[in-house]
């Protein structure tokens, strides 16, 4: 069988398996999320397996980069992968996207011994203390810089119909600015 039958029959039968799971998503035909652990498990985490040209003849690139594991730690997440890849060199050469699914639900609690939720609030704490002179305020609003009447009229009147200021507003008169610097040709 080609690699290509292989994956039709491997996408075929997850879609079977997983029909109705919440914790499923197909983001392509050749990649897929599993989230092991339920909605608000502070130790659920989110897999991501996406299936080269030659899969399963090689292995496939799993990922945990998703926003969802923001709060696992990068060494939890390396172990994670490490036990993973561990399990696609055992399945070389057979449809291995369930089984890692399964292996790491089955060992959900083993990968995640030594997470520690990070706080979003720490986050926040760091980086505003990192950069103190930039830390936002909630309560303040930029106040819109407001014109008196008598500044509009006089812009209104230093424009055109259109609102824009005619060409060469903003030009030099040669002859004044000469006279105040007093140019060298007087000399």
């Amino acid at each position: 069988m080609s690699a290509n039958e292989d994956q039709e029959m491997e996408l075929e039968a997850l879609r079977s398996i997983y029909e109705g799971d919440e914790s499923f998503r197909e983001l392509s035909p050749v990649s897929f999320q599993y989230r092991i652990g339920e909605n608000g498990d502070p130790k659920a985490f989110l897999i991501e397996v996406s299936w080269t040209e030659t899969y399963p003849q090689t292995a496939p690139i799993i990922s945990m980069n998703a926003f969802f594991n923001n709060t696992i730690s990068s060494a939890v997440k390396q172990s994670i992968l490490a036990k993973l890849q561990e399990e696609v060199e055992v399945n070389l050469g057979t449809a291995m996207t369930y089984t890692l699914f399964e292996y790491a639900k089955d060992n959900k609690e083993q990968f995640m011994e030594n997470h520690h939720p990070v706080n979003n609030t720490s986050i926040s704490n760091i980086i505003s203390a990192e950069t103190p002179n930039t830390v936002p305020s909630i309560k303040k609003k930029d106040k819109k810089e407001q014109l008196s009447k008598t500044q509009k009229r006089k812009l209104a009147d230093k424009t055109d119909h259109k609102g824009e200021l005619p060409r060469g507003w903003n030009w030099v008169d040669v002859i004044k600015h000469l006279s105040k610097t007093g140019s060298k040709d007087d000399e």
